[in-house]
């Protein structure tokens, strides 16, 4: 049962990745269902991979073309529909995830800090266009078409000019709690200087737009990206914080505790797709670490990611984030548990010896993917983690209460707020410190994803013998 469960995820997998890089034509599906006919009678497992694959190749669909836009490409227009995200505000721009009456998605590219909020319907006016691949360096391309074909998105609106057209037509439950969140985040304005503020945001709820890109070029120098953005990791080590509180509790109530947890993060953002995701993943992690079934917790997470890429193929191949979540998430399931056994010499109070191997161990985990994707080499990002993790669960706490406090009590907030203010000082002092270092960050030229694979392959492998190895009687 076990082999036919990997043989299927395997077969879903590839499926999914042959119909997004070939093509999803009828004749791979039809040559693997007819392999599947003959081969489950011979060999099970492999009757489930080739019926699993031909599944992947014919989920794998287009997105929605507008035959009007198609005509208008390259030129100016103008277009209405609604936003069905919370908007994106950056320094230079707002990006708007806009959905036409046709179904046709458009990426709208408009001036900054515009009023305008999920579920309002929009008039949009400027040039229409395709997203593109561009060069990233070190002979690498970022497949931007594809990324945004994740979401559904097809077009891109340049230099918008937008109209309110003082509708709303979003879901009720999804813009009550974008709009929790944003009133955090307004205490938080009120409780914290910048950039502490923006910090605060990004690590509690995932809020990217106040860090700026001279801070957030720090934390991606020094490896500390995962904290700035709510992770699956952010979310699993204040699970761990509070089954720690709890101390002797049932292990329901603490995993009841965990879920609860996590979805209060997925509330609290609004209900964005990576915060689901990764309360999924540090969930799943949680279950794995709680019950020390390191099995039950892979198997889960092997579902959890097959019924994501089933739901939306393109995450798969097109989507870094939640290719780091997946290898991110391994890392602290399989891996962890065989450093941390190994780290003696490191005290188990405040979670210290736990925290170095999750942090060595994720780092193991993503580092040949982070290579692939971007060629950094962060060479600061193991002291980086381990002086800053023990203090995230620390700074998320007290940036909560400072956000509270600086909404309901805005007079008090800088008073609140000091505590929050020294902890958040010290993870951007220790930060640019660690980055101003020489050669806090090396570039790998581009390499094969044979090579990628072929390493993976190699670590699981060597991690499954030593998992195997401990688990004999001795």
């Amino acid at each position: 049962m076990q082999t036919a469960f990997y043989a299927g995820a395997s077969g879903l997998s590839l499926g999914i990745a042959y119909g997004l890089l070939v093509g999803n034509g009828l004749a791979p599906v039809f040559l693997c269902a007819l392999l599947a006919l003959v081969l489950f009678f011979l060999r099970p497992s492999w009757g489930v991979f080739f019926f699993c694959a031909a599944l992947g190749v014919l989920r794998v669909g287009d997105v929605v073309v507008d035959a009007a836009l198609e005509n208008q490409l390259g030129n100016e227009v103008v277009i209405e529909g609604r936003i069905i995200e919370e908007p994106d505000i950056r320094e230079r721009s707002t990006r708007l995830s806009v959905e036409t009456d046709s179904g046709a998605r458009v990426l709208v590219i408009a001036q900054p800090y515009i009023a305008v909020q999920y579920g309002e319907r929009i008039r949009a006016e400027g040039t229409l266009g395709l997203p593109r691949r561009f060069e990233t360096g070190e002979g690498r391309t970022f497949d931007y078409a594809g990324f945004l074909e994740r979401r559904g998105i097809r077009y891109e609106l340049s230099f918008a000019d937008i109209e309110r057209l003082d509708v709303r037509e979003g879901n009720v439950v999804i813009a009550t709690a974008i709009a929790i969140k944003h009133w955090y985040l307004s205490g938080l304005t009120q409780s914290l200087p910048e950039p502490h503020a923006g910090l605060a945001g990004g690590i509690t709820v995932g809020d990217k737009r106040g860090v700026g890109e001279d801070l957030g070029d720090v934390f991606q120098t020094v490896g500390l990206t995962h904290i700035v953005v709510l992770s699956g990791y952010n979310i699993m080590i204040v699970i761990v914080l509070i089954e720690k509180l709890l101390g002797p509790a049932r292990l329901r109530l603490r995993l009841a505790m965990s879920i609860v947890v996590a979805l209060f993060f997925v509330l609290m953002t609004g209900f964005a797709s990576a915060s689901v995701r990764a309360a999924a993943m540090a969930t799943i992690a949680t279950v794995g670490r709680a019950t020390g079934r390191v099995y039950l917790a892979l198997n889960a997470l092997i579902l959890v990611a097959a019924c994501m890429i089933l739901v939306n193929p393109r995450l798969l191949l097109f989507d870094p984030g939640f290719q780091l979540s997946i290898v991110a998430t391994w890392g602290l399931i399989a891996l962890a548990p065989l450093i941390e056994m190994r780290l003696t010499r490191i005290t188990e109070r405040f979670e210290l010896r736990g925290i170095m191997g999750a942090t060595i161990a994720t780092q193991i985990a993503v580092l040949p993917l982070l290579l692939f994707q971007s060629g950094m080499l962060p060479s600061m990002s193991l002291p980086a983690n381990f002086l800053v993790l023990p203090f995230v669960p620390l700074a998320m706490l007290l940036s909560f209460i400072a956000g509270l406090i600086g909404a309901v009590l805005p007079f008090a907030a800088p008073i609140f707020g000091f505590p929050a203010l020294a902890v958040l000082e010290y993870v951007i002092r220790i930060s640019e410190a660690l980055a101003s270092f020489p050669l806090s960050t090396a570039t790998v030229p581009a390499f094969s994803p044979v090579v990628l694979a072929t390493v993976y392959v190699l670590l699981i492998a060597l991690v499954q013998s030593r998992s195997a190895a401990q688990s004999r009687p001795s």
